[in-house]
Order: C-alpha cells, then sequence, then structure tokens
C-alpha cells in the first residue's frame, strides 16, 4: 500500500513538471475557425496560437513570430525565438504575439504526452538495486513467518503453560509487525521515481532505473561531432581580405551574390553579414556553378564566389589568396574563394561551430568521476583534431564509419570500463547501441532519439550530463542508506520482540517509522535545484 501510495505521489509530481497541454485548440478548417478538443486535431490542421497560451500538439510555424517558453519540455531557461518554419512542441507556453502553425502530430503524440508516457512507465524498467531487493524480500518474508510460528509454538511445547502460551503468540504478533518488510520493498522504487522525476523537470529524460543506476558506473564517456559537440548548421568562422580589401568589403560581396542562392553555405554567407551588420543589396544574374561555385553582377561587376578549384581554372588565385586559402584550410574549415571584376578579394571559412556549453561541461564530466572523454566522428581528421583542443578531449578518432564507433566503444570500454555513447541517435544508433549508456542529442521529442537512446537530453545541452551522474550517484548513496535504515530497525525489533523487551504498539511505530524515514529520504532527490 505504502509502494502504491509513494509511487503515485512521484508520479503526480512528474504530471505537474511536465505541465500537460490543454484540452482544447483554435483550429482553422475551410476559411472558417472554431474550438475543439485537443484530441480531435489531425495532422496537418492549422491551429491558432493566442500569447500566453499553451500549445495543445506539436507543430511547424505557418505564419508569424514569437518566443516560446520551453522549459517544461527541454528545460531551458530562456524563452526561444520561434520563425515561420521552425517546430514547435505542445505542453510550451507561447510568448506575448500570436501565430499560426501546422499541426504536426496528434495531442497523444505530443512531445509533453511523449515523455509523460514514458516517464510512467519507466519504473516497470526495474534497477538493479530493485530486482535484488525483491528477490531478497520473497526470501525474507516467509523465513519471518515461519519464525514467527516457531517463536508462537516452539517455547511452549517444550515447557507448555497457558499463561506462557499467551506470552510467546504475542511476542510472535509483535515480531510479524516489526519484521513487516514494506520499509525495504519501497527502498529503492520511491528513490528512483524521485530521481526520474527530477531528471524530467530538467529535461533528462531516462528510460528506466537500471539506466539512471549504470551512469553511476560510466568512466569513459564517448561523444560524436554533428549536432553533439557542435551546433550541427554551417556558420561563418573567419573572413580575410586580400589586396587591401576588407573584410566587410569581402562579405558583402559574397552576400550580395548568395542572397540569391539556396545552398546552405551561401545562407551561411547571407546570416553572417546580416549579423554583422554589413548591408545586403541582391546582386542580377545570378548563375549556379555547380560542384564549384556561383557568379552573379553586382554593382554592374562581375562577381565570383567559390571552390579553390574554380579560381585556379579562372586564373583568378593569386599568391596571397592562396596562402589564405591553405591557412584556413589546414584548420580544418571549408573555404570558399571571392572575386570581383576577374581579381581575387578575399576568403571565406565556414565550419560547424562548437557549442558554448561543451567544454565547461567536459570539465565537469571530469569532476563527476569521468576519467577518459573521446569524440568519435565521421568527419575528417583535421576538421575533428580542431575540437580536441577546444573542448580538452583525451582522444579524436574521426573518418568513422558506423560500424567503426562501435569497434571504438568496445575499445574504448576495454580499455576505461564502462562508456556512455552521446550522440545524434540516428548515424549513431549502433554506437549507441552498444554502449553501456547511450545518450541522444534529440531535437527535443524526437521520436527517433527517444526511441533509440536510454537516455535523452531534450534541450540539448550538454551541461546536463555532468548534473545526470550526479544525481545517479547521489541515488545509489540514498538506496543504499535507506536499505541500511529498513533493515537496521527491523532486525533491532525482531530481536527485541524474540525476547518481549517491546510492546506491539512500539512494532507498529516501528514499522511505519521506517517506511515513513526511507520515503522521506527518498523524496530529497526531488530537486528544483539548477544543479539537481
Amino acid at each position: 500500500l505504502e509502494q502504491c501510495w509513494t509511487t503515485r505521489r512521484a508520479r503526480g509530481a512528474v504530471r505537474r513538471a511536465m505541465a500537460s497541454a490543454p484540452d482544447r485548440a483554435l483550429v482553422r478548417r475551410a476559411g472558417r475557425e472554431s474550438e475543439i478538443l485537443a484530441a480531435d486535431v489531425v495532422v496537418g490542421d492549422v491551429v491558432i496560437v493566442r500569447p500566453g497560451e499553451r500549445l495543445a500538439v506539436d507543430g511547424r510555424i505557418v505564419t508569424g513570430a514569437t518566443t516560446v517558453d520551453q522549459s517544461p519540455i527541454t528545460g531551458e531557461s530562456w524563452p526561444v525565438e520561434k520563425f515561420p518554419g521552425d517546430a514547435v512542441l505542445g505542453g510550451t507556453v507561447n510568448g506575448n504575439c500570436a501565430f499560426e502553425m501546422e499541426a504536426s502530430a496528434p495531442a497523444e503524440s505530443s512531445a509533453s504526452a511523449r515523455i509523460l508516457h514514458l516517464v510512467e512507465d519507466a519504473q516497470a524498467r526495474r534497477a538493479p538495486t530493485q530486482q535484488f531487493v525483491d528477490r531478497f524480500a520473497r526470501t525474507y518474508t516467509p523465513a519471518v513467518f515461519i519464525l514467527a510460528i516457531g517463536v508462537a509454538l516452539v517455547p511452549p511445547l517444550i515447557n507448555y503453560q497457558s499463561p506462557q502460551f499467551s506470552m510467546w503468540f504475542y511476542r510472535a504478533l509483535m515480531l510479524l509487525v516489526a519484521a513487516c518488510p514494506c520499509a525495504l520493498v519501497i527502498s529503492t522504487p520511491v528513490a528512483i521515481m524521485a530521481a526520474l522525476t527530477t531528471a524530467a523537470r530538467h529535461g533528462v529524460l531516462v528510460k528506466g532505473g537500471m539506466h539512471l543506476e549504470r551512469a553511476a558506473d560510466i568512466t569513459c564517456v564517448a561523444f560524436d561531432k554533428t549536432g553533439t559537440l557542435t551546433h550541427g548548421r554551417v556558420t561563418v568562422m573567419d573572413v580575410v581580405g586580400v589586396e587591401g580589401v576588407s573584410a566587410h568589403g569581402v562579405l558583402g560581396v559574397a552576400a550580395a551574390l548568395e542572397s540569391r542562392s539556396e545552398h546552405p553555405i551561401g545562407r551561411a554567407i547571407v546570416s553572417h553579414a546580416k549579423t554583422s551588420g554589413v548591408a545586403v543589396a541582391p546582386g542580377d544574374d545570378f548563375r549556379a556553378l555547380p560542384g564549384r561555385g556561383a557568379e552573379a553582377r553586382v554593382d554592374d561587376r562581375d562577381v565570383i564566389v567559390g571552390s579553390h578549384r574554380l579560381f585556379e581554372e579562372r586564373r583568378l588565385c593569386t599568391p596571397e589568396l592562396h596562402r589564405q586559402f591553405e591557412t584556413m584550410s589546414g584548420r580544418g574549415e571549408t573555404t570558399v574563394l571571392v572575386g570581383r571584376s576577374g581579381e581575387g578579394m578575399g576568403v571565406i571559412s565556414l565550419g560547424d561551430s562548437p557549442k558554448e556549453t561543451g567544454a565547461r561541461a567536459v570539465a565537469e564530466l571530469r569532476d563527476a568521476g569521468v576519467t577518459h572523454v573521446a569524440l568519435l566522428t565521421g568527419d575528417l581528421q583535421e576538421t575533428a583534431s580542431r575540437l580536441r583542443e577546444s573542448f580538452d578531449l583525451d582522444a579524436v578518432h574521426a573518418e568513422l564509419l558506423p560500424g567503426d564507433k562501435v569497434l571504438r566503444v568496445e575499445e574504448l570500454r576495454a580499455r576505461y570500463g564502462p562508456v556512455a555513447m552521446v550522440g545524434d541517435g540516428v548515424n549513431d544508433a549502433p554506437a549507441l547501441a552498444a554502449s553501456d549508456l547511450g545518450i541522444a542529442m534529440g531535437t527535443a521529442g524526437s521520436h527517433l532519439a527517444i526511441e533509440a537512446a536510454d537516455v535523452t537530453l531534450l534541450g540539448d545541452d550538454l551541461s546536463k550530463l555532468p548534473a545526470l551522474f550526479r544525481l545517479s550517484r547521489r541515488t545509489l548513496r540514498i538506496i543504499r542508506a535507506n536499505v541500511a535504515i529498513a533493515l537496521g530497525l527491523k532486525l533491532a525489533f525482531i530481536v527485541l520482540a524474540v525476547f518481549g523487551v517491546t510492546s506491539l504498539w512500539m512494532a507498529v511505530f516501528a514499522d511505519t517509522g521506517a517506511t515513513l524515514l526511507v520515503t522521506a529520504n527518498s523524496l530529497r532527490l526531488i530537486s528544483n535545484s539548477p544543479n539537481w
């Protein structure tokens, strides 16, 4: 009974933390707006979200721009700006601007609903400690029952006296009450549920107690690169002008040409120009050169942006331009050259920028007991090596196929102990499965990320990893303390009951007191602290 009550209480905390989506949504169908049940929203419906409303379903913004508080789902501290084309999640809270979105999933499959369902089901996957306690209780309970029968019957049979039988029967009753295994049985599941609740509150979905316990043993962490240690999108890293041309001049000309381009490199250059305050006047007569670059007319002058090979073919690559190209390429960056009116102007390097929280997270992982941190990536060695110093990594393994990553995980386990693999849950799926603890960096609530890994960092925030390992170790300490409290009190009162030193009321108090103690100790794991 106590186990059911405390488990329901922990699950209630999960429900409050996840702040489930509303029951109704404003939908436009056939040009008419009407408020319907969220459960009746279908994929493709246009949902109108008013300022301050909580989103009923997952979707993608069609019109309007706003900020969204994603903390109920991802644990992010600040509202996130959202624009047309961006994905939004059911259960998050809209800011002060209305927008329209196209539903991408029904209400029962929204991010908040999936998370809540998985957290509630996580308890079914019992932790190793809980399995041990359950096995122990199966032996302990009949043993105590047999002992109580012996206490009630054996002494009176040896020396039968009616008052003596009553006394030994009373002692047997005290023994049964005092030895009730309630506190022992709930010592683990309540702690596990409390820890899972705290993790979920902070945007970390752990798919069961066994995975939470396993995190305490991790001594080696292997990271994927793209989307894990880096943002997973192309950004401008550096701009250099030659022959007296300024970096702003190079960026302005390149952005004017690329404003007509749909290529990721072109979009990155235009975005960087706008962020840098460089005026962008779209060029004319844009023409893509597949596999090499593009050319156009900007301010009535011919402009070209492209690869080193293209500039060699056009005989535009001067010695200074070539030197800058070699320098940037040597850093593992993607490099494009910019020319105007038949002359080289400068070089722009692009890359996947490292996450700002990465270096601090790696340092905190070491403080949390991780002894080896490695990078496993399919990227070129030069690109991967650039991250080694940025993140203070112990080893970098590059140009790996998915199968190669599995072999590396096995090698790391053999050398350094239990391994956690952190990846995006798609290309890294084999390595995630081969590791002792698979941790997915998903776009929040991604089906594949949640289903493929043991743990999902819903906010893609690496700083949550050290907190998870600390929480795991703290949970094990509390479970051990719970077991010690439960067994210690039980054994003490069993002895006292056999010798008749205690009373039935004291036995009841010992049983209830032990249950309350382990419950209160476990609920200490439910925390709103940023450091958990």
